[in-house]
């Protein structure tokens, strides 16, 4: 899993690659993409890195 994060415009950006579709630990949904878990990034607001947690899902 890649994940580029970025700040511009005041804005954060997050591009995340998409998985194969995978049943999530309930089984109600089908996991994309997720960071599984918290993520520190690169990205700064105020001198602090940015920690990000995503989970990207459809339903069945």
């Amino acid at each position: 899993m890649a994940m580029k994060v970025e700040i511009k415009d005041n804005k954060l950006f997050i591009e995340i690659d998409l998985e194969k579709p995978t049943r999530s630990s309930s089984g109600k949904t089908l996991v994309v993409a997720s960071t599984h878990g918290n993520m520190v990034t690169t990205a700064q607001v105020d001198g602090k890195p940015v920690t990000v947690g995503l989970n990207a899902y459809i339903k069945p």
